[in-house]
C-alpha cells in the first residue's frame, strides 16, 4: 500500500511539475506597459519624422475615373472557374453561426467599385467591394494584376462595406474559416479579379473632373452596441462627390454602423443596408456610388425593422439624407491630392484566456497567422481625408483622433484596408468579456494609442 501510495504522489507531482512547464512555455502576463515606453512608439515617431521629409501632396487639375465589376459568383456550376464567376458553391462570410454552410443564391448583386484620382502625375485609386472584408491575400493579388498598368500596393485605397452576407472561402486558417466559410482557392482569384477589373475601368475612364465634400450626422441609424448608453457614437456619414466633365458623378460615402442589418439566418448573397444605399443613390442618377465602412467597431446599425425590411429602409434614408448634404458642396477642378502609405511593424500576439493571462505570442500564431507588418494610410483630395485602418476599427477612437472637421473639411476613418488585425477599440474596453475586447482584440492594451498615433501622424503629412 505504501508503495502505491508514494507512485501516486510521484505521479500527482510529475503532472504538476508537467502542467507547470506548460503553463510556463505556453502563457505569460498581458503586457499592460506604457504605450510610450514601448519601441514601437520610438519606430513610429522616426518612420513618421522620415516620411514628414517628402513631398506628399500635389496641387493641380483632377482626373478622375469610375469603375465597376459585378462580384456575385454564380452557383451550381459543374467546375469551379473564378474567371468567369462560376462556382459549384460557396459559403457566406459574416457569421459563425452559419457554420460554413453554402449560400443558396442571392437576392441582390455584389459589386466591386473604383474611384481613380490623378492629379499632376500622381494617382490614386479607391476600391471598395460589398464583401465582409478585403483580405490580405486578395489585396495583394489585386495589386499583381496592376502592376502592369504601373499601379503599386501605394496606389490603392481599399475598403469593403462589411456586409456580412457576401462571398466567402477567401480564407484560410481558424479564423478565416470560422467566419468565411470552408478554403475555396478559386474565390480568392475571382474576388481579386474583380477588384482589378474594377480598378482598370476606372484607369481608362480618367477625364477632367471636379471634387467637393459633405457631411451629416445620422444618430438614428447606429448605436453602441459593446456599452450601450455608457459609450459614445460615431453617427457622421462622410461623402465625397466626384463630377466629371460630361456631367457623371460618383458618391463615395462612409458610416460607422456594421452592416448586419441581414441576421445569421439568411444564406443568400447581398449587400445589406450599404448595397440598398448605393442602389438607390445610383437609381437617382449617380453613376457610381461606394459605400465604405467607417469605424465600425463597437457600432451596431438601427435599421427601424428586421432583415429585408430594414436594409431597404435604412439604405433609403440614409441615400435621402445623402441627397440632401449634396446640395452643401461646392466642387472645384482645382485641388491638393495626396495618398500616403506608412508600413507599421505589428506588436506581439496578444491572445488571452483570461482579463489577465494570455498565450505566448509563439503559441497565439499557430492560431492567428497573421504577418508581422502591416499598413495605414492618409487620402486626400482638396478638403476630404481618408484614414484607412487594417482592422474593424472603433467609431470611438476615430471621434478621439482630435482631428478638425466641419462642413467644409471633412476626414473619414475606414475599416478593412486590405488587411485584417482584429478589433481596435478603446483600451478602457480592454477588461471587458466578450467578443471585442476579450476573443477579437489580438494585440493588446496598447494596440489602440498605437493606430491612434500613426493615424494622426499620417494625417499630418497631408496637410
Amino acid at each position: 500500500m505504501k508503495k502505491l501510495m508514494s507512485l501516486a504522489a510521484k505521479t500527482a507531482l510529475g503532472a504538476f511539475l508537467l502542467i507547470l512547464l506548460l503553463s510556463i512555455v505556453s502563457l505569460a502576463p498581458v503586457d499592460h506597459s506604457a504605450w510610450e515606453a514601448t519601441v514601437l512608439a520610438r519606430e513610429l515617431e522616426s518612420a513618421l519624422n522620415a516620411i514628414r521629409t517628402q513631398t506628399n501632396v500635389v496641387v493641380g487639375q483632377l482626373r478622375a475615373g469610375f469603375g465597376r465589376a459585378k462580384l456575385t459568383p454564380n452557383l451550381g456550376a459543374t467546375v469551379n472557374d473564378p474567371e468567369q464567376g462560376f462556382f459549384q458553391a460557396l459559403p457566406l462570410a459574416g457569421y459563425g453561426a452559419r457554420k460554413g454552410r453554402p449560400a443558396t443564391g442571392f437576392h441582390d448583386d455584389l459589386w466591386a467599385k473604383a474611384v481613380a484620382l490623378a492629379v499632376n502625375g500622381r494617382t490614386g485609386i479607391m476600391v471598395s467591394a460589398d464583401a465582409l472584408i478585403i483580405p490580405r491575400e486578395v489585396a495583394e493579388m489585386t495589386v499583381d494584376r496592376l502592376k502592369a498598368r504601373g499601379i503599386q500596393r501605394s496606389n490603392l485605397y481599399f475598403g469593403a462595406t462589411h456586409a456580412h452576407s457576401s462571398i466567402g472561402g477567401w480564407g484560410r486558417g481558424v479564423v478565416a474559416e470560422a467566419f468565411a466559410g470552408g478554403f475555396v482557392p478559386e474565390s480568392r482569384a475571382w474576388f481579386a479579379r474583380q477588384l482589378a477589373l474594377a480598378a482598370e475601368a476606372a484607369l481608362d475612364d480618367l477625364s477632367p473632373a471636379h471634387a467637393g465634400v459633405a457631411f451629416f450626422a445620422s444618430t438614428n441609424h447606429v448605436k453602441n452596441r459593446l456599452v450601450g448608453e455608457r459609450g459614445s457614437i460615431d453617427a457622421g456619414f462622410r461623402i465625397l462627390k466626384i463630377i466629371q466633365e460630361d456631367g457623371d458623378h460618383a458618391v463615395l460615402g462612409s458610416y460607422s454602423a456594421h452592416a448586419t442589418v441581414l441576421p445569421a439566418s439568411v444564406m443568400q448573397f447581398s449587400g445589406d443596408y450599404p448595397g440598398a444605399w448605393a442602389a438607390t443613390m445610383e437609381k437617382n442618377g449617380c453613376a457610381l456610388a461606394l459605400f465604405f465602412a467607417g469605424g465600425v467597431g463597437s457600432h451596431s446599425p438601427r435599421a427601424g425593422a428586421p432583415a429585408w425590411e430594414g436594409v431597404e429602409r435604412m439604405g433609403a434614408e440614409l441615400a435621402r439624407f445623402t441627397k440632401a448634404a449634396l446640395k452643401q458642396i461646392e466642387p472645384t477642378n482645382h485641388v491638393a491630392f495626396g495618398l500616403v502609405t506608412l508600413p507599421l511593424r505589428l506588436p506581439a500576439l496578444q491572445v488571452r484566456i483570461s482579463d489577465g493571462v494570455r498565450l505566448r505570442p509563439w503559441l497565439a500564431s499557430l492560431l492567428l497567422p497573421v504577418e508581422k507588418q502591416t499598413i495605414v494610410q492618409a487620402l486626400r483630395l482638396g478638403d476630404a481625408t481618408w484614414l484607412s485602418t487594417p482592422c474593424d476599427f472603433s467609431g470611438e477612437l476615430a471621434m478621439s483622433l482630435a482631428i478638425p472637421e466641419d462642413r467644409k473639411r471633412v476626414t473619414a476613418v475606414t475599416s478593412f484596408n486590405g488587411d485584417y488585425i482584429g478589433y481596435v477599440i478603446p483600451s478602457k474596453y480592454y477588461h471587458m468579456a466578450g467578443y471585442e475586447p476579450r476573443t477579437m482584440s489580438f494585440f493588446g492594451p496598447q494596440m489602440p494609442q498605437y493606430m491612434v498615433a500613426a493615424l494622426q501622424g499620417v494625417y499630418q503629412a497631408v496637410w
